[in-house]
């Protein structure tokens, strides 16, 4: 199991933000094998190709510059075309192999961790330049893991080398009594399978060190604890800020329903433990609104406030509970109680009236239609 600095295991898997933080600072697995196979593979791929052709085109251009008439020869400015003209055949013969090994070179590195471009992995760092973290990485297991590595593929190859040698050692005497010209496709056939053969044995090199740099990386953005909760509350907040924050929000949001109180036709209570202050706007013709509720102290509140704007304040238990748990700050109430506040409102208007000096004095608030399904 991995440890930290501080000598804490790392036995937690890294979090997303430690994935992501990770790779913008290039920090992904990589593999110089799976890379070098890449590029070796593509390459003598590539010559067994196109290596025809491109011998085709040696032949031409020799053929050509040996045998040159002598007017040529003596005039400067002949030599130049013969010479650019030699250039654009060898450039036409080279530009498919230079091309997949271009493809192999990218397509290496992207096959294992993606495309990924970080200015933060190319700035310099001056900590490389320190001699004892220098030591350090020298006498270190990926050191160790390196140098095992390099001593496989040196056996490796130097074995695949000798087979293909011993396979191929009729053609190599053969091509000494050849022709020039098969002699040099013969032998960019040769030395093509040959080098073929030979790059593929660092497959299993790379099959080796594919999934031990997976496992290496992941080891090193491993997590302990500590930092996980860390992290967390970095990213959502300490407890107590978090508290503070919800606290002063429902400050705020008392404050301005205390400033809506006094908009309010009426204010329905429980009567001590609830209370919601409800306004209507027949020139809206929409439902009422909620413009305020609250519990115990708010509801207390509500009340002094209603009182000291000469806001109605009626005495509705079943009403005051039916509002307060289906209807939330600036919502219309829900149509179950149209009845029962239409009939409220009407009963505030005839108070009204009557302390205007015109109307009778109205009854007592009749028992309210309150749904059941709505009934708290």
């Amino acid at each position: 199991m991995a440890e930290s600095e501080s000598g804490a295991d790392k036995s937690e898997e890294p979090t997303e933000k430690r994935l992501r933080e990770s790779r913008e600072k290039g920090q992904i697995a990589r593999s110089k094998e799976l890379n070098t196979l890449a590029v070796t593979l593509g390459g003598f791929g590539a010559l067994l190709m196109f290596g025809g052709s491109m011998g085709n085109a040696m032949l031409e251009i020799m053929r050509g510059n040996f045998s040159l008439p002598r007017e040529v020869l003596m005039d400067e400015r002949s030599m130049a075309l013969w010479f650019a003209a030699s250039g654009q055949i060898a450039l036409e013969a080279i530009a498919p192999f230079l091309l997949m090994l271009l493809a192999a070179s990218i397509i290496g590195p992207v096959s294992l961790g993606g495309w990924l471009f970080s200015a933060e992995a190319m700035a310099p760092k001056f900590s490389r330049m320190n001699p004892l973290a220098g030591l350090k990485r020298m006498f270190s297991v990926q050191a160790l893991v390196e140098l095992l590595k390099a001593l496989a593929k040196f056996v490796l190859i130097l074995l695949v080398g000798l087979a293909v040698l011993s396979a191929w050692q009729g053609d190599l005497l053969a091509i000494v009594h050849e022709p020039i010209e098969s002699a040099i496709l013969h032998a960019m056939t040769v030395v093509g399978w040959s080098a073929f053969w030979m790059s593929c044995g660092l497959i299993l090199i790379a099959a080796v060190d594919v999934p031990f740099q997976l496992w290496s990386n992941k080891q090193k953005l491993m997590m302990t604890k500590q930092e996980v909760r860390d992290e967390y509350k970095d990213s959502e907040g300490k407890p107590e800020v978090k508290s503070r924050i919800r606290q002063l929000q429902r400050e705020m949001s008392e404050r301005r329903m205390m400033q809506a109180v006094p908009e309010a036709d009426v204010v329905i209570t429980n009567p001590t433990h609830f209370a919601v202050a409800l306004k209507y706007d027949p020139q809206k013709g929409s439902a009422p609104l909620l413009l305020a509720k609250g519990g115990d102290f708010v509801a207390l509140k509500i009340r002094e406030i209603a009182n000291e704007h000469q806001v109605m304040v009626l005495e509705s238990p079943a009403l005051a509970r039916a509002v307060f748990y289906s209807t939330e700050l600036d919502q219309e109430i829900p149509a179950g109680l149209y009845l029962a506040v239409a009939q409220v409102l009407a009963y505030v208007y005839q108070l009204r009236q009557y302390q205007a000096g015109k109307g009778k004095r109205p009854g007592p608030l009749p028992d309210l239609p309150i749904p059941p399904d709505l009934q708290k």
